[in-house]
């Protein structure tokens, strides 16, 4: 039945692309075999459909700009899929799901499709499911893949494996270029936003990225910086054609560094799979193993030991 169901989302059927969504997000030998058998459209060039990570801070106004970017493509009839991945609670394992709330502008539109995931407690700003779900997606003929990530700050480098185009969201609260740096978003952004621009220090903010993009030598794209304020909609055309141009340049002259990309993604995912299955292993072994447990807990066997002699298992 499960595999009727993959058929069924990758063909286009609403419902069955969230129920295959959720089996996704549970995981499972059956589901990684399925989306192991996906044949993604953009998984030699990139464009169809075109993925674009949008990350940073709390607060930035990143779900403000992935709105003016689905109203954008629709504009042009394209297709939209949306990830938005929520911090999920450390002690109930929930998330708050906010991102849906904000784009309830689109819900009536049978072009768009908003889903959003919990990070499941991943530090990489995305969880596991994330980069499965954006292959279900383009499987199902999607035009334009939005994926916006938690947003803890120093923890999202994962994005750029997964998404074509990486929009880094800052404001003038976000401090910095060199706290910028320190997150290492300088690394990751193909385009820098700097949101809510009306505010004092936006300016300076612009100027101090622009400088830091100048004197890197490390990246072969020099990202732009784009001054926005979502309030107003000031700026939100010259975000979308700074998208634009990124993508043709991966199509282009930064094939081979989209390609790499790729690559890193493939292996991230292996090692994500992976750790998975070997923490859902020991979490069955302690469950199994009542003496264990209490002996982690109340301290009479050290955790290094016992972790050691489990891998060694």
């Amino acid at each position: 039945m499960i595999h009727a169901l993959f058929d069924a989302a990758a063909n286009g059927d609403r419902k069955a692309l969230a129920r295959a969504i959720s089996r996704v997000e549970a995981g499972g030998a059956e589901v990684n075999a399925l989306c192991g058998a996906l044949t993604p459209r953009r998984s030699q060039s990139p464009g169809a459909p075109l993925v674009v990570g949008i990350t940073g801070p709390p607060g930035a106004g990143k779900s403000t700009l992935v709105n003016h970017l689905i109203r954008e493509a629709r504009s042009l009839g394209q297709r939209v899929g949306v990830v938005a991945v929520d911090p999920s609670s450390p002690f109930l394992g929930g998330a708050i799901l906010a991102d849906r709330i904000r784009m309830e502008e689109h819900s009536l539109d049978t072009g768009v499709f908003v889903r959003s995931l919990s990070s499941r407690g991943h530090l990489g700003g995305l969880s596991r499911a994330a980069g499965q779900v954006v292959d279900l997606m383009d499987t199902a003929g999607f035009d334009l893949i939005l994926v916006e990530t938690v947003g803890v700050g120093q923890s999202e480098l994962a994005v750029c494996e997964v998404a074509d185009t990486v929009v880094v969201v800052l404001t003038p609260e976000s401090g910095d270029t060199v706290q910028t740096m320190k997150a290492g978003l300088l690394e990751i952004a193909d385009v820098f936003v700097v949101n809510k621009s009306d505010r004092p220090g936006a300016v300076k903010l612009v100027g101090e990225l622009e400088e830091a993009v100048e004197l890197d030598g490390f990246r072969s794209y020099a990202a732009p910086v784009v001054a926005t304020s979502a309030r107003d909609e000031n700026g939100l055309d010259e975000l979308v054609r700074a998208v634009r141009d990124h993508a043709d340049w991966c199509a282009g002259k930064g094939l081979a560094e989209w390609r790499s990309r790729r690559s890193s993604g493939r292996v991230r995912t292996y090692l994500d799979l992976v750790s998975e299955h070997a923490r859902d292993q020991a979490r069955a072994g302690l469950d199994a193993q009542a003496d264990l447990r209490a002996a982690l807990e109340d301290g009479t066997l050290n955790p290094y030991v016992a972790a050691e002699e489990w891998v060694a298992e």
